[in-house]
């Protein structure tokens, strides 16, 4: 499976809520960066997918109604996977949606992911978080 192969099938994982399938391809101890000023920057860098799943995804679905990430362009730049898109959902405590800008920086070794950064509008986020 290629690189881009890899990432094209996590956010397929990601949009039907297989977790499972999301982490399968990341190395046990890879580096996941939030976005500076993104809510959940405060536990960077995650290391591992079980910090991921517990410090980023558990707390996507507590505080947010329909939470997605639309990322509908990637680039493949070799050991580099560039997705650009959306993200989108209803804040549970506020009731506002956000809709900010997003670009993940992937880097795959051997066909693992083994870091990942994320780049986003956290302005957006912030304001729906009321």
């Amino acid at each position: 499976m290629t690189n881009l192969a890899i990432i094209e099938q996590l956010y397929q994982d990601f949009a039907t809520g297989n977790v499972p399938g999301v982490i399968a391809n990341m190395h046990e101890s890879m580096v996941w960066n939030e976005a500076e000023n993104f809510p959940y920057a405060d536990g960077n860098p995650y290391i591992g997918p079980q910090a991921v799943v517990e410090g980023v995804f558990a707390r996507c679905l507590t505080d947010w109604e329909g939470f997605a990430a639309h990322m509908t362009t990637l680039f493949d730049a070799g050991d580099h996977i560039i997705a650009t898109g959306r993200y989108a959902g209803k804040n549970k405590n506020s009731g506002l949606e956000m809709n900010p800008q997003a670009v993940h920086v992937w880097t795959l070794e051997n066909g693992k992911i083994v870091k990942f950064q994320q780049h986003i509008d956290t302005l957006n986020v912030h304001r729906a978080m009321g």
